[in-house]
């Protein structure tokens, strides 16, 4: 999500004749990395109540951590890549990917929260690093004019990774045998400790695997002659924070972003919990034949294969929207989205069952275009000050820090409470979509 921090035109040097097909595999695994990260977030909220015996908005701190890190690192890997190059700050991303990942294993060794989400900071501080970069990056590796279909084709493979999150999870996180916080509460203590135990060294191989993954990748770039950048200034114009926040759709659209991340990775992190809580024993047909459920897997398992599915359903979703903004204004389908995103809401918070399962992964869909359409309303009409601004939108992302555990301590209150604040969330964006995206002072 993060972008570079000036109006630059940036280019590959002239004297770099090199083929670009090993390079743009290398960057386009970027997009891999990070996207399994984040789907992977889910299943660890679900994991910890059990494990670390965590009520669900704590668990959901877990989601704090990891979208504090891109806030927190996201104008810092900008400056980092200006003063050190893009190659060289890729490097540090996947150091730090790496380093949290395998920080999971003693992790789960002692069951420390607070060393899980240090970890998970390190993750998310890592990857401001590669999307800093990696966005950038595939649209100068060849030639000038195919440089979007480059992007959209690398995009594609964050599309596959975010599908495989859940599907981990179900596999090797969660267990085939079914326990709840207040089932292992009521066994002898030894008994529920060896559960617990159990639960948290479930993550142990994952991340592991990852780690070694993304520090694989991280020795390939090191040995692998990357193209240079070379950035042409294309403005000297002293465009200001302050002078920046004058322009009211940007704000409002700060705002939207803010709340758009809140609800994404408030039902992204619960959806498991939110299938066991409302339809506990009803299955998609197609689900069922897809990931070829069986009897023996638990509940969970079967929850964390329906959250798969749903961003199945996320991307058809944004394919569809793109085609639609090709004919439409992008503002008018954004709305429609975000209408149908509230319907879903409601029908999930009082339908029950088949229908309130159906209407969370209709979500998945109408929340598909929210951020890169947002993203593009909310720069429209800054001229030199775009880059900036964007880099302001970006921070905008720790409304996944913020709304999550708010979202999941309503929890104890009801579903329906609960799912009430992304509902005010997908709410806004309807009054941005079609009165705050206007450019006005």
């Amino acid at each position: 999500m993060a972008l570079p921090l000036n109006d630059e035109k940036t280019t590959i040097k002239n004297s770099e004749t090199s083929s670009y097909t090993i390079p743009f595999i290398l960057v386009t695994s970027l997009f891999f990395l990070w996207g399994l990260a984040n789907s992977l977030n889910g299943s660890l909220v679900k994991q910890f109540q059990t494990a670390l015996d965590l009520q669900r908005w704590q668990a959901n701190i877990v989601e704090t951590a990891f979208y504090f890190g891109y806030f927190a690192m996201a104008l810092p890997a900008g400056y980092v890549m200006k003063k050190m190059g893009y190659k060289a700050g890729i490097i540090m991303g996947l150091v730090l990917y790496a380093a949290g990942a395998f920080l999971f294993y003693p992790a789960s060794e002692v069951r420390v929260y607070s060393f899980f989400l240090a970890a998970l900071f390190l993750i998310a501080s890592g990857i401001a690093f590669l999307e800093t970069a990696a966005n950038l990056y595939v649209t100068v590796l060849g030639d000038p004019e195919k440089g979007d279909f480059r992007l959209n084709l690398a995009q594609s493979f964050n599309g596959m990774s975010i599908i495989l999150g859940p599907i981990i999870g179900g596999l090797f996180i969660f267990s085939d045998k079914e326990y709840s916080r207040e089932m292992i509460q009521a066994l002898p203590a030894a008994e529920a400790e060896a559960i617990r135990v159990s639960q948290a060294s479930s993550v142990q191989m994952p991340y592991i695997i990852i780690g070694v993954i993304v520090a694989l990748v991280a020795l390939l770039f090191v040995f692998t002659k990357m193209p240079e950048l070379e950035s042409e200034e294309v403005s000297k114009s002293k465009i200001t924070i302050a002078s920046l926040l004058k322009r009211k759709h940007l704000v409002l659209g700060i705002l939207a972003q803010f709340l758009n991340l809140g609800a994404q990775v408030s039902l992204w992190g619960n959806f498991v919990d939110l299938k066991l809580d409302l339809a506990k024993n009803d299955n998609l047909w197609l689900v069922e034949k897809i990931y070829q459920i069986s009897d023996s897997m638990s509940p969970t398992q079967i929850a964390s294969f329906h959250a798969s599915f749903a961003f199945i359903i996320f991307l058809l979703g944004r394919f569809l929207g793109t085609y639609l903004m090709g004919k439409i204004a992008s503002n008018k389908v954004l709305g429609v989205y975000a209408i149908g995103s509230v319907i879903s809401v409601i029908i999930a918070m009082f339908g029950g069952g088949l229908a309130a399962l159906i209407a969370l992964i209709a979500v998945y869909f109408f929340q598909s275009i929210m951020f890169p359409t947002i993203f593009a309303l909310s720069c429209k009409g800054l001229g030199e000050g775009k880059k900036l601004a964007s880099s302001l939108i970006i921070m905008s992302i720790v409304g996944g820090a913020i709304i999550p555990p708010l979202t999941a301590s309503l929890f104890k209150v009801s579903t329906v409470a609960a799912l009430s604040i992304p509902l005010v969330c997908f709410t806004y964006i309807i009054y941005y979509a079609y009165k705050g995206y206007e450019i006005r002072d």
